[in-house]
């Protein structure tokens, strides 16, 4: 009876001979969609080939790849040829490809190439509404999956480098159709706690799966979160919509949790040495001060201190003969001008002065008499005036106007009858 039974090993060959005896599978044409594409670095190309409901392996070897005009990315359509095997090590199909053509891009590829375009046109990806990160947080927000490694690896890095940070997990569907909607309701929650950083993310995965991040809700739950958002979704090889409206782009996880976080070692250090240089810093303070202290201590001023009593002394006396030299010089010229007054012709001759002052008020009074309106008045002339205002003209009378006349002995009031050239 053992005999019936075969190995796994056995089984697979069995089938691997069925797959390559066929001459339909020896030459196998094929068009479908790229996901999961992986450029290994000896130069070959693994992907999954694609279509609405199902889905093969396919490998391509670096001998085939070279010849290839473009790089086959996600999403992409293309049309391929090659012979369909058995895998031995997995035990699944898979198809070996001779030959890829492209075949249009995917429908997908297609949405995340609109929506990136529509957004960076709002200015959604704009440096200047990228928020700082801070640099010693106290609470990190984290929304992903509640299990799987993603969370594993963030709370593990921060426990790490900075194990006295809080997190807050904040659970969320990363990916089918209701995950985008989930994951921009988590973000506008988190922004309702007190947190300086909130992580978005998640582990790697086709297209299909990170798809949640390439939705627009998502990005405009990013864009108007308050709280400064890094983006960590799948490997450091795919970009989302997510990466590009976030504050900052973590290629990974981890890497998202490295940057949220100080490395608290490097905080002690510089703890440590900061330290240090104060320390020696106040030790050069204190050193200095001793020296300008011995100086002063054997200062010739403090071991003689009359010595500045002496200095200011005479001092003093200086500026009180100069000041005695200056006040005589003062009193000698004063002496002088009173000297030259009392010899003066004029000091001794007052009533010259009199004289010539009389004689000159004498002349003022003379002009002042010529002068005089009275004394025309006295020779017979008049002076007519209209609303007490001199009157020059006959041009400024008429019929009938008061006048009043002014004589050296008197007024009268008058009335014109005609006034006549």
């Amino acid at each position: 009876m053992e005999n019936n039974y075969l190995t796994i090993t056995e089984l697979t060959r069995y089938l691997k001979g069925k797959f390559e005896s066929d001459e339909n599978l020896r030459k196998v044409y094929l068009k479908g969609e790229i996901s999961n594409f992986k450029a290994h670095t000896r130069g070959h190309f693994y992907f999954t080939l694609k279509d609405e409901t199902s889905r093969i392996s396919a490998i391509m070897f670096a001998s085939n790849t070279r010849s290839l005009k473009f790089i086959p990315i996600d999403g992409m359509k293309v049309l391929v040829s090659g012979r369909v095997s058995v895998y031995e090590a997995s035990g699944g199909y898979q198809i070996y490809v001779d030959d890829m053509l492209e075949d249009g891009i995917g429908n997908l590829y297609i949405a995340f190439e609109q929506l990136k375009e529509k957004l960076s046109k709002e200015g959604l990806f704009n440096k200047e509404h990228k928020k700082p990160i801070r640099r010693i947080p106290k609470r990190i927000g984290i929304i992903t999956a509640s299990t799987g490694a993603a969370i594993r690896d963030i709370l593990t890095t921060i426990k790490r480098r900075y194990p006295v940070c809080e997190t807050i997990l904040f659970p969320s569907l990363v990916q089918g159709n209701d995950a985008a909607k989930d994951i921009a309701k988590k973000i506008e929650i988190a922004n309702t706690y007190d947190i300086d950083t909130l992580i978005v993310g998640r582990g790697g995965g086709s297209i299909e799966d990170l798809w949640p991040f390439n939705e627009e809700i998502v990005a405009r739950a990013i864009y108007n979160s308050k709280v400064p958002v890094i983006s960590a979704v799948g490997h450091e090889v795919d970009f989302t919509i997510a990466d590009f409206v976030a504050d900052l782009r973590a290629p990974t996880p981890t890497a998202a949790a490295e940057l949220a976080v100080p490395d608290i070692n490097t905080i002690i250090t510089y703890l440590d040495t900061a330290k240090s240089r104060s320390y020696n810093s106040l030790l050069n303070i204190i050193e200095t001060s001793k020296l300008k202290l011995h100086k002063l201590e054997d200062s010739f001023v403090l071991k003689r201190p009359t010595a500045i009593y002496e200095v200011k002394e005479q001092n003093l006396d200086n500026l009180i003969d100069k000041i005695n030299r200056i006040v005589k010089v003062i009193i000698d010229s004063a002496k002088v001008e009173l000297f030259k007054y009392q010899n003066s012709y004029i000091f001794n001759n007052p009533e010259i002065i009199y004289k010539f002052k009389k004689q000159n008020l004498d002349n003022l009074i003379s002009k002042l008499e010529v002068l005089n309106p009275m004394n025309t008045l006295k020779r017979g002339y008049a002076i007519v005036k209209k609303d007490d205002m001199v009157v020059a003209s006959i041009s400024k009378l008429k019929e009938k106007d008061d006048i009043k006349i002014n004589l050296s002995d008197g007024v009268i009031d008058a009335k014109i009858i005609k006034v006549g050239e």
